[in-house]
Protein backbone atom coordinates (compact mmCIF):
# COMPACT_ATOMS: atom_id res chain seq x y z
CA UNK A 1 0.00 0.00 0.00
CA UNK A 2 2.83 2.41 0.55
CA UNK A 3 3.86 2.05 -2.75
CA UNK A 4 0.60 3.12 -4.19
CA UNK A 5 0.28 6.18 -1.85
CA UNK A 6 3.47 7.42 -2.34
CA UNK A 7 1.94 7.02 -6.67
CA UNK A 8 -0.68 9.00 -5.78
CA UNK A 9 0.86 11.77 -3.61
CA UNK A 10 3.03 12.68 -6.81
CA UNK A 11 -0.23 12.26 -9.24
CA UNK A 12 0.59 9.17 -10.78
CA UNK A 13 -2.95 7.74 -10.30
CA UNK A 14 -2.75 5.40 -12.93
CA UNK A 15 0.34 3.34 -11.39
CA UNK A 16 -1.36 4.05 -7.98
CA UNK A 17 -4.56 1.79 -9.00
CA UNK A 18 -2.02 -0.79 -10.34
CA UNK A 19 -0.71 -1.11 -7.15
CA UNK A 20 -3.95 -1.01 -5.26
CA UNK A 21 -5.13 -3.93 -7.71
CA UNK A 22 -1.72 -5.82 -5.84
CA UNK A 23 -2.93 -4.93 -2.55
CA UNK A 24 -6.78 -5.97 -3.27
CA UNK A 25 -5.44 -9.20 -4.97
CA UNK A 26 -3.54 -10.11 -1.61
CA UNK A 27 -6.25 -9.01 0.70
CA UNK A 28 -9.58 -8.41 -0.12
CA UNK A 29 -10.66 -6.90 3.20
CA UNK A 30 -8.06 -4.40 2.98
CA UNK A 31 -10.22 -1.34 4.22
CA UNK A 32 -7.29 0.71 3.69
CA UNK A 33 -6.86 0.12 0.35
CA UNK A 34 -10.50 0.74 -0.84
CA UNK A 35 -10.00 3.98 1.31
CA UNK A 36 -7.14 5.34 -0.97
CA UNK A 37 -9.04 3.97 -4.19
CA UNK A 38 -12.05 6.63 -2.96
CA UNK A 39 -9.31 9.26 -2.68
CA UNK A 40 -8.10 8.73 -5.82
CA UNK A 41 -11.04 8.26 -8.11
CA UNK A 42 -12.13 11.56 -6.20
CA UNK A 43 -8.84 13.23 -7.78
CA UNK A 44 -10.03 11.55 -10.91
CA UNK A 45 -13.64 13.28 -10.88
CA UNK A 46 -15.44 9.59 -11.05
CA UNK A 47 -17.46 10.04 -8.41
CA UNK A 48 -19.56 6.84 -8.40
CA UNK A 49 -16.15 4.50 -8.50
CA UNK A 50 -15.16 6.79 -5.45
CA UNK A 51 -18.07 6.03 -3.68
CA UNK A 52 -18.06 2.45 -4.00
CA UNK A 53 -14.76 2.13 -2.98
CA UNK A 54 -15.47 4.60 0.05
CA UNK A 55 -18.28 2.06 0.94
CA UNK A 56 -16.75 -1.06 0.80
CA UNK A 57 -14.21 0.71 2.76
CA UNK A 58 -17.07 1.10 5.49
CA UNK A 59 -18.51 -2.32 5.36
CA UNK A 60 -14.71 -3.18 6.18
CA UNK A 61 -14.34 -0.75 9.13
CA UNK A 62 -17.39 1.43 9.90
CA UNK A 63 -15.83 3.15 12.41
CA UNK A 64 -12.37 4.21 11.08
CA UNK A 65 -12.73 8.19 11.12
CA UNK A 66 -10.39 9.01 8.46
CA UNK A 67 -12.65 6.64 6.21
CA UNK A 68 -15.78 8.34 7.43
CA UNK A 69 -14.55 11.92 6.89
CA UNK A 70 -13.43 11.07 3.15
CA UNK A 71 -16.88 9.69 2.06
CA UNK A 72 -18.80 12.49 3.56
CA UNK A 73 -16.09 15.10 2.22
CA UNK A 74 -17.21 12.95 -1.06
CA UNK A 75 -21.07 14.02 -0.70
CA UNK A 76 -20.59 17.14 0.31
CA UNK A 77 -18.85 18.26 -3.01
CA UNK A 78 -21.71 16.78 -5.00
CA UNK A 79 -23.75 19.34 -2.95
CA UNK A 80 -25.44 16.27 -0.63
CA UNK A 81 -25.11 18.38 2.03
CA UNK A 82 -27.58 16.61 4.41
CA UNK A 83 -26.22 13.01 3.56
CA UNK A 84 -22.41 14.28 4.57
CA UNK A 85 -23.16 15.65 7.97
CA UNK A 86 -24.06 12.44 9.75
CA UNK A 87 -21.03 11.25 8.19
CA UNK A 88 -18.71 13.94 9.09
CA UNK A 89 -20.03 13.72 12.43
CA UNK A 90 -19.61 9.78 13.22
CA UNK A 91 -15.88 10.91 12.00
CA UNK A 92 -15.72 13.51 15.07
CA UNK A 93 -16.96 10.66 17.46
CA UNK A 94 -14.94 7.84 16.56
CA UNK A 95 -12.39 7.26 19.62
CA UNK A 96 -9.23 6.46 17.46
CA UNK A 97 -9.56 9.50 15.18
CA UNK A 98 -6.84 12.38 15.32
CA UNK A 99 -7.88 14.26 12.37
CA UNK A 100 -11.05 16.14 14.66
CA UNK A 101 -9.58 19.62 13.60
CA UNK A 102 -10.11 18.79 9.27
CA UNK A 103 -13.14 17.36 9.93
CA UNK A 104 -14.53 20.28 12.13
CA UNK A 105 -12.99 22.56 9.18
CA UNK A 106 -15.14 20.53 6.77
CA UNK A 107 -18.06 20.33 7.99
CA UNK A 108 -17.84 24.21 8.73
CA UNK A 109 -17.37 24.58 5.05
CA UNK A 110 -20.22 22.10 3.97
CA UNK A 111 -22.53 23.66 6.39
CA UNK A 112 -21.66 27.01 5.27
CA UNK A 113 -21.98 26.41 1.84
CA UNK A 114 -25.24 24.59 2.67
CA UNK A 115 -26.80 27.62 3.98
CA UNK A 116 -26.13 27.03 7.75
CA UNK A 117 -24.05 30.06 8.90
CA UNK A 118 -24.79 29.26 12.67
CA UNK A 119 -24.08 26.01 12.71
CA UNK A 120 -20.64 26.68 10.41
CA UNK A 121 -19.68 29.27 12.57
CA UNK A 122 -19.68 26.65 15.45
CA UNK A 123 -17.84 23.94 13.73
CA UNK A 124 -15.15 26.73 12.31
CA UNK A 125 -14.52 28.08 15.85
CA UNK A 126 -14.10 24.48 17.30
CA UNK A 127 -11.74 23.43 14.42
CA UNK A 128 -9.77 26.99 15.30
CA UNK A 129 -9.60 26.07 18.81
CA UNK A 130 -7.75 22.84 18.13
CA UNK A 131 -5.28 24.25 15.66
CA UNK A 132 -5.08 27.99 15.27
CA UNK A 133 -2.33 27.50 13.08
CA UNK A 134 -4.42 26.49 10.13
CA UNK A 135 -5.29 29.13 7.34
CA UNK A 136 -7.59 27.62 5.58
CA UNK A 137 -9.86 27.44 8.90
CA UNK A 138 -8.98 31.67 9.91
CA UNK A 139 -9.84 32.17 6.01
CA UNK A 140 -13.41 30.75 6.11
CA UNK A 141 -14.06 31.99 9.56
CA UNK A 142 -12.80 35.45 7.68
CA UNK A 143 -15.38 35.16 5.10
CA UNK A 144 -18.46 33.82 7.20
CA UNK A 145 -18.09 37.14 9.34
CA UNK A 146 -17.24 39.24 6.26
CA UNK A 147 -20.91 37.94 4.55
CA UNK A 148 -22.36 38.48 7.87
CA UNK A 149 -21.43 42.09 8.13
CA UNK A 150 -19.17 41.82 11.42
CA UNK A 151 -16.18 43.40 9.52
CA UNK A 152 -14.03 43.37 13.21
CA UNK A 153 -14.16 39.72 13.65
CA UNK A 154 -13.82 39.23 10.14
CA UNK A 155 -10.33 41.49 10.61
CA UNK A 156 -9.37 39.60 13.74
CA UNK A 157 -8.72 36.37 11.93
CA UNK A 158 -7.60 37.55 8.38
CA UNK A 159 -4.81 39.54 9.96
CA UNK A 160 -3.44 36.81 12.24
CA UNK A 161 -2.99 34.94 8.88
CA UNK A 162 -1.57 37.80 6.86
CA UNK A 163 0.79 38.96 9.54
CA UNK A 164 2.52 35.49 9.44
CA UNK A 165 4.31 33.32 7.00
CA UNK A 166 1.03 32.15 6.04
CA UNK A 167 -0.25 34.54 4.11
CA UNK A 168 -1.73 33.71 0.40
CA UNK A 169 -2.63 36.20 -2.74
CA UNK A 170 -6.57 35.00 -1.48
CA UNK A 171 -5.84 35.72 1.96
CA UNK A 172 -4.57 39.35 1.03
CA UNK A 173 -7.05 39.96 -1.37
CA UNK A 174 -9.89 38.96 1.29
CA UNK A 175 -8.09 40.93 3.68
CA UNK A 176 -8.56 43.95 1.86
CA UNK A 177 -11.69 43.29 1.05
CA UNK A 178 -12.20 43.62 4.82
CA UNK A 179 -9.80 46.79 5.47
CA UNK A 180 -11.83 48.24 2.83
CA UNK A 181 -15.14 48.02 4.23
CA UNK A 182 -13.38 49.49 7.50
CA UNK A 183 -12.82 52.36 6.15
CA UNK A 184 -8.92 51.43 7.11
CA UNK A 185 -6.97 53.47 4.02
CA UNK A 186 -3.30 52.57 5.38
CA UNK A 187 -4.25 49.06 5.74
CA UNK A 188 -5.42 48.44 2.79
CA UNK A 189 -2.55 50.31 1.00
CA UNK A 190 -0.39 48.34 2.78
CA UNK A 191 -2.12 44.84 2.12
CA UNK A 192 -1.98 46.20 -1.72
CA UNK A 193 1.31 47.38 -1.88
CA UNK A 194 2.18 43.45 -0.44
CA UNK A 195 -0.22 42.07 -2.92
CA UNK A 196 1.64 43.41 -5.63
CA UNK A 197 5.22 42.50 -4.52
CA UNK A 198 4.59 38.96 -3.97
CA UNK A 199 2.43 37.71 -6.34
CA UNK A 200 2.51 40.12 -9.13
CA UNK A 201 0.89 37.64 -11.75
CA UNK A 202 -2.22 36.93 -9.23
CA UNK A 203 -5.63 36.94 -10.43
CA UNK A 204 -5.94 38.82 -6.73
CA UNK A 205 -3.55 41.63 -8.21
CA UNK A 206 -5.48 41.66 -11.06
CA UNK A 207 -8.46 42.42 -9.82
CA UNK A 208 -6.83 44.78 -7.60
CA UNK A 209 -5.48 46.96 -10.65
CA UNK A 210 -9.24 46.77 -12.13
CA UNK A 211 -10.86 47.88 -8.80
CA UNK A 212 -12.98 44.47 -9.27
CA UNK A 213 -13.65 44.09 -5.44
CA UNK A 214 -16.65 41.72 -6.13
CA UNK A 215 -14.25 39.03 -7.90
Amino acid sequence: LELAVGYFQQGQTTIALDELKLSLAADPTFADAYNLRGLIYMRMNDNRLAEDSFRRAMQLNPRDGNILHNYAWLLCQQDRYTESFPYFNQALASPQYEDQPKTYMALGMCQSRSGLPAEAERSLMRSYELDAANPITGQQLTQLFFNRGEFSRAQFYIRRINNSERASAETLWLGMKVERRMENRDALLQLGMQLKRRFPNSREASAYDRGAWDE
